[in-house]
């Protein structure tokens, strides 16, 4: 019967995401288990790619395999591996198993097996269990059986991957930045997936780009993701934070001086267009930089020329500009703080970069990126959110995105320890370790918990107004959790069994 699921999803054409998510799905109902995770490698880490039975935020981890042993173990071995239940090797999935709602559990059982792609070490397969005993001699041949069939799953997803990123890049790009870059990316929200299409296109033109966005989105970090997928990618990245340059020292940092140019200008100095000269050169906070310098800088946008303080001559530079600024640019050419011509010459090409709270469940996903990294900093040996923890992150509106979360959880985990939580065990943080302010909140969250509240026309019977509620009260989580259906079931606190029935009740589905 598996086999037949497997050989159909093979033959099939489907979306790589949707063909690894069914992959992992007939897994865990084949083997009965509580989890089935497909990781690929990334250099020393293995990271999720799809999978069934963990929690959200477990899918933004990075497991680096020497602070696994049981990763580790797996990814030496050809063979499925199997993990004896009283095995002291911690499970890197501690606490994580989304069957278990209450007090967060070890798993029991445990195997797993390394995958190989084209007789290369690809990644590895886990199944885990809570229960001792799921997993005996015969689920361990039957993973052994099955080990070519999954491998050839994933050979079918990575050419097909291969072959989109030779449509898209034609052959002036080297691919695989495409395929093996984007992991410091992360985000499955329809937010992240539309701006990294339209990255990807913008990526092998030569035009500036001006990345917009608030304070802590990660405007660098996109930056040198659109630097890889294009054509410079073998060419330096350079970055000048324009809010950090002296005003007195701008011009020559940014385009270099010659010697006697000012006093203490002892030999020839090259600027930062020098460094970045056939590359790419990213100005961050360009809404910072003097005017004076505005205007040097237009000129070298408009002619590809630069000149030196204090030389006669211009010097050719071929570099391409991507620029990034948390300001409303248009106010500052009203103020005049900045140069109305130098705008339209940077914003050929304008990519608002969407704030954290526009990027549904993404935060959890974010939040478990960061919970991954203080453990191992911390040397815990596992820590997780409560289900209460998550609905406080999905409601709040993180003013400070991406950068406001990492300091959450880093300061939580601390707090944590400060109140005597061992080592040994697995951790949980509540909404008070959070710090959250409540009045801070994201779009529609108030909506939502509200929404009980939310008077019904006078015509409606009791039945019909809380059929109502409860189908608003569902969009609208939802909406919060960009359509998954097992985040939303903890935001509202039900079982996911019981919102899937309630929700074809009401013909949501």
């Amino acid at each position: 019967m598996m086999e037949s699921s497997l050989l159909a999803d093979l033959i099939t054409e489907l979306p790589n995401a949707v063909r690894l998510q069914r992959l992992v799905h007939t897994l865990r109902e084949h083997f009965n288990c509580g989890a089935v995770g497909l990781l690929r490698l990334d250099g020393d880490s293995l990271r999720p790619l799809a999978a069934v039975g963990l929690v959200h935020e477990a899918l933004g981890r990075r497991f680096v395999i020497a602070q696994h042993p049981r990763l580790a173990a797996i990814m030496a071995d050809r063979e499925p591996t199997w993990f004896e239940p009283d095995s002291r090797l911690p499970d890197p999935y501690d606490g994580l198993l989304d069957a278990h709602v209450g007090e967060p559990l070890p798993v029991h059982d445990c195997m797993g097996v390394s995958l190989y792609v084209e007789g290369q070490l690809w990644g590895a397969l886990t199944l885990d269990a809570l229960h001792a005993g799921t997993f005996d001699s015969n689920a361990r041949r039957d993973l052994q059986r099955y080990a070519l069939m999954i491998e050839a799953a994933v050979r079918v997803t990575r050419l097909e991957q291969e072959n989109r990123s030779l449509r898209l890049a034609r052959s002036d790009v080297q691919t695989a930045a495409l395929v093996t870059e984007e992991s410091e990316i992360l985000g499955h929200s329809q937010a992240i997936h539309q701006l990294l299409s339209e990255l990807e296109v913008v990526a092998d033109s030569e035009l500036p780009v001006l990345l917009l966005g608030e304070t802590g989105v990660g405007k660098e970090l996109f930056a040198r993701h659109l630097h890889r997928l294009s054509r410079r990618r073998n060419k330096p990245l350079i970055q000048v934070n324009c809010a950090a340059l002296p005003e007195s020292l701008a011009e020559s940092e940014l385009f270099g001086h010659v010697k006697g140019a000012f006093s203490g200008a002892t030999s020839d100095r090259p600027g930062r267009f020098d460094a970045a000269n056939g590359g790419t050169l990213l100005l961050d906070e360009v809404g910072e930089l003097p005017l004076s310098v505005q205007a040097k800088l237009l000129r070298t946008l408009q002619n590809g020329e630069i000149q030196r303080l204090g030389a006669d001559k211009p010097l050719h530079v071929d570099v391409r500009i991507i620029a990034a600024t948390n300001r409303h640019l248009p106010d500052s050419i009203r103020d005049g703080l900045f140069r109305a011509d130098l705008y339209h010459r940077l914003s050929v090409y304008p990519v608002p970069i969407p704030p954290l709270r526009e990027r549904g469940n993404d935060v959890l996903m974010l939040a478990g990126h960061f919970l991954e990294l203080n453990r191992a900093r911390l040397g815990l040996r596992s820590m997780r959110l409560s289900p209460a923890a998550e609905r406080a992150m999905l409601a709040y509106g993180w003013p400070g995105n991406v950068r406001e979360l990492e300091h959450v959880i880093s300061r939580a985990a601390l707090k944590l320890l400060s109140r005597g939580a061992s080592r040994t065990q697995i951790l949980t943080l509540e909404p008070d370790l959070l710090d959250l302010d409540n009045a801070v909140r994201r779009p529609g969250a108030s909506e939502l918990l509200q929404a009980q509240d939310t008077p019904m026309p006078a015509a409606c019977s009791m039945r019909e107004a809380v059929e109502t509620c409860q189908r608003q009260s569902i969009q609208q989580a939802l909406e919060l959790c960009a359509d998954n259906w097992a985040s939303a079931a903890r935001l509202l606190d039900l079982d996911p069994s019981n919102l899937h029935k309630l929700a074809r009740r009401l013909r949501l589905k």
